[in-house]
């Protein structure tokens, strides 16, 4: 599943257009769609994604020791 397609269902689950996401994190709706089909986004940007969507972002790595990098 890439970038793209779990921030659509983030917004579904929050009821949320891209529209208002992309306004929420200071974009404009047309930027944020060519973002979308990119789906090149920065860690600053999803962290602004996740907060706008009152959610947490996460990207790591985890181990089967419990180690997260």
């Amino acid at each position: 599943m890439t970038i793209s397609q779990k921030i659509k269902m983030a917004l579904a689950y929050k009821g949320m257009s891209e529209a208002e996401l992309a306004r929420s994190i200071g974009t404009s709706p047309s930027a944020f769609n060519q973002r979308m089909k990119t789906g090149k986004f920065s860690s600053e940007e999803m962290d602004k994604i996740a907060s706008a969507l009152e959610a947490e972002y996460y990207f790591g790595f985890s181990f089967k020791d419990g180690t997260k990098i």
